[in-house]
């Protein structure tokens, strides 16, 4: 069943006033969250909040050359987030990693009903697996990413770190975003970037290598 109009629009102007960090690492842990949403819903709703930029990187990634025309990251995101404060009660997790893997779920289940959307065809079970792979796919992809970027210590709140390099992303210029994403999440050569963003390997370098001295710049400023 496709949320009502009223909902979104209220999930939207609500999650708009407050970006929620909670406790010194700035994440609910899946427990909290249950436990907030239980004693009041709104706090929940806005605990969400936190993974959106992870969810629209992830999203991102999966719409690609296919359906990047056809949808809109953050229109995928806020309707999965939305599914997800409706079904918050249904959350048994403990841990951030299996909240975000909830999330991660919730999210490929929207994309297939998208696409499912786009060509009026009935719910196709191997899209919704294909898309659930696929997503695991790009946060374990980020998840390397994290590790690659971050100290043996920090290796142990991988997780707090995703969130925190999918956030970093969405501040650089897009050209830098999009080179970086490639480069790390999708795994593509420097030719490929060039050829496909219409530069030169040279000039996709300088991106790389600019993109990637912001990026730890921003995150220093978040520690």
């Amino acid at each position: 069943m496709k949320p009502d109009s009223g909902s979104i629009v209220f999930f939207v102007l609500f999650v708009s006033l407050v970006v929620v960090r909670s406790g010194a690492d700035g994440v609910y842990s899946a427990r909290r969250l249950f436990m907030a949403h239980r004693q009041q819903p709104e706090d929940g709703t806005l605990a969400l909040e936190r993974f959106r930029s992870y969810l629209h990187l992830l999203a991102r990634l999966q719409l690609g050359t296919r359906y990047q025309k056809k949808l809109d990251a953050s229109d995928v995101v806020q309707q999965t987030l939305l599914k997800a404060h409706q079904a918050l009660d249904q959350f048994r997790g403990r841990e951030p990693a299996e909240l975000a893997a909830w999330l991660r779920q919730i999210l490929a289940r929207t994309l297939a009903d998208l696409a499912r959307d786009l060509g009026r065809a009935k719910r196709d079970v191997d899209l919704e697996r294909s898309l659930e792979a696929a997503v695991e796919g790009s946060s374990a992809r980020l998840e390397a990413w994290v590790a690659d970027e971050s100290s043996p210590s920090q290796n142990a709140m991988r997780h707090e770190q995703s969130l925190r390099l999918a956030e970093a992303l969405a501040t650089l210029p897009e050209p830098q975003r999009e080179a970086l994403v490639l480069k790390h999440c999708e795994g593509w050569s420097l030719a490929a970037i060039a050829e496909h963003l219409g530069r030169t390997p040279p000039a996709v370098a300088s991106l790389l290598r600019r993109g990637l001295k912001q990026l730890r710049v921003v995150l220093r400023e978040e520690e």
